[in-house]
């Protein structure tokens, strides 16, 4: 009835949180990704989407999986400026290594 009343959880490291986030940014768009890699921003693909399938989170660009990671191991933080996300996880795409990627949104979803 009062949807606005219904509490979120503000834990950012609480499983409840991250799933709230990951449901948030599913099915988004994006123009495109970088990895930061020796304090340069690297562009590791362009145009895709972010996607959840089961427990896992996925970032599509440039038609491959480039960023797969499980939804309660991930931290998802947006940009200030709302125009991306960065995701931070052991990528299970890349054998577990931990990484950090910024995915840029497309402009219309805003």
């Amino acid at each position: 009835m009062f949807k606005f009343l219904k509490r979120k959880p503000k834990n950012e490291d609480s499983p409840a949180f991250r799933l709230e986030m990951a449901k948030k940014l599913n099915g988004k768009h994006i123009r495109y990704v970088v990895e930061r890699v020796d304090n340069e921003d690297i562009i590791i693909g362009r145009a895709g989407g972010l996607n959840i399938k089961e427990d896992e989170f996925l970032v599509f660009s440039s038609g491959l999986v480039i960023f797969r990671a499980k939804i309660e191991d991930m931290k998802a933080s947006e940009l200030m400026s709302g125009n991306g996300v960065i995701l931070t996880a052991h990528d299970l795409e890349n054998g577990g290594k931990l990484r950090s990627v910024i995915a840029h949104y497309t402009y219309y979803n805003k």
